[in-house]
């Protein structure tokens, strides 16, 4: 590794994986070669989630090739962005950076984003040049975003990726977070408003298929939307607030219609649609607050955003990593089998 000048930052590299046993080998080497070059010291943290193939024997295998690997392997499969934030709370360098396990992140694009990050942003998003995706993957990807405009603005939100770097202090603004629905995105939101994007390539994938389907992405958009956002309550006040306006707009009419004219409306037709109307209005507004009580019920019963089966550290020291000198600190004892009480505990 070239000796970095003392600007060098140092660098933790989360990633996700879920079924992508045949990518992991590139991903690695490819960000090794690209982390000898652009940091003094580096770790690469590979956070399996739930995976049905060879995944985490992989990650086993490249471990014990690469001091700086660390593992951590997650008791079921909770999700993107929570086995994101469990990689992040183990992450032990100044800047954080997150990439999908599936090659269409280039880490040859790093250096551009820890270039504008040192230009003083906080959060710097890689945004895809031309994203391959099928056209339905492209439509729930634009419904996300619309999603986050609501906590994060327009601007912000259009250029979200998950190919991003941050500085590590950041997750101190989401440190008592332990909900089950998490949107890193909106988390970050807590800490800073300095965000700021730079273009990328997005490679074809050449291995496996995305495992996101059109459901997943509207589920984690409404979790979204419920979770960190007011939105849906507002939207439901107004429509409230313009359904009594019109309630009050016909009974005018009524009693317009009955001292001019001596006469009134056709009775049913009327009442029913009048009462369709207050009805639905109604049953919309109960719907969602519903959902707001729905994640104030999970929250109180502190469903745990993720699970650690286990965390394992290289077990042999890899020449092209210095980072590795440095102790493990305590949140990751706690989550090592056997550490103190013995016991594996919920992050």
């Amino acid at each position: 590794m070239d000796s970095p000048d003392s600007t060098t930052p140092t660098i933790s590299v989360v990633v996700p994986v879920y079924n992508s046993a045949g990518s992991l080998r590139e991903l690695i080497s490819r960000l090794r070669a690209v982390l000898d070059q652009v940091a003094s010291c580096s770790e690469i943290i590979l956070v399996n989630d739930g995976s049905r193939d060879d995944s985490w024997a992989v990650i086993c295998q490249l471990m014990a090739v690469h001091g700086s690997v660390r593992g951590i392997d997650l008791m079921r499969n909770y999700g993107q962005h929570n086995a994101l934030l469990c990689g992040i709370r183990q992450a032990r360098y100044e800047i954080t950076v997150t990439l999908d396990d599936d090659l269409q992140h280039p880490p040859e694009m790093l250096p551009l984003l820890l270039a504008q990050l040192a230009r003083g942003c906080d959060v710097v998003y890689g945004t895809p040049i031309g994203e391959r995706h099928d056209m339905w993957r492209v439509f729930a990807s634009r419904i996300t975003k619309l999603a986050l405009q609501s906590s994060m603005g327009a601007e912000v939100a259009s250029a979200v990726s998950a190919f991003r770097a941050f500085r590590t202090q950041l997750r101190d603004a989401f440190d008592d977070y332990h909900g089950p629905f998490v949107s890193i995105d909106v988390l970050l939101t807590w800490g800073t408003t300095r965000f700021g994007s730079v273009p990328v390539r997005h490679e074809p994938r050449r291995i496996g298929v995305s495992n996101y389907t059109l459901r997943k992405l509207l589920v984690h958009a409404a979790n979204m939307i419920t979770g960190f956002s007011t939105v849906p309550l507002q939207i439901a006040t107004l429509t409230g607030f313009l359904s009594t306006l019109f309630g009050i707009v016909v009974l005018f009419y009524v009693l317009a219609r009955y001292l001019i004219e001596n006469s009134s409306p056709p009775g049913f037709p009327f009442l029913a649609s009048v009462i369709a109307i207050f009805s639905g209005a109604q049953l919309f507004a109960l719907g969602t607050i519903g959902e707001y009580l729905a994640r104030m019920h999970f929250r109180m019963m502190e469903k745990p955003a993720y699970v650690v089966r286990s965390t394992r550290v290289a077990t042999v020291a890899a020449s092209d990593d210095a980072a590795d000198d440095v102790p493990v600190p305590a949140a990751d004892a706690a989550m090592i089998p056997g550490a103190d009480d013995g016991s594996v505990r919920a992050a």
